[in-house]
C-alpha cells in the first residue's frame, strides 16, 4: 500500500452520534512534527497490536496543522472539562 494512502490530513471535525460505545484495545501511539514549506505537521501513527499479523506496523496515520489543533484543543476541552485548567 501507498504510504499517501494510510496517511490523512484532518482538515475539518464533526461531531457524531453512535448507539456503539465500546473501549478499543490499547495500543502505541507514535507522533513527530514537522514543516513541509511553511506548514507546520503533527503527524500520530497508530501501531498494529501484538496480536495483528504484523505487529508494530503502523496501522493509521493522521495529520493536523495548526488549524486542526487548535479545533481539537477545542475538541479535548469539551469532552475533559477542566483538563487544561
Amino acid at each position: 500500500m501507498c504510504e499517501s494512502k494510510r496517511m490523512a490530513l484532518i482538515k475539518a471535525f464533526q461531531a457524531v452520534s453512535s448507539d456503539v460505545q465500546r473501549l478499543h484495545g490499547p495500543v502505541v501511539c507514535g507522533y513527530r512534527s514537522f514543516e513541509v514549506g511553511d506548514q507546520r505537521v503533527l503527524q500520530l501513527d497508530t501501531y498494529g497490536s501484538s496480536d495483528r499479523q504484523i505487529p508494530d506496523k503502523i496501522s493509521q496515520s493522521i495529520q493536523l496543522d495548526a488549524d486542526g489543533a487548535r479545533e481539537l484543543l477545542k475538541i479535548i476541552e469539551v469532552a475533559f472539562p477542566g483538563l487544561t485548567s
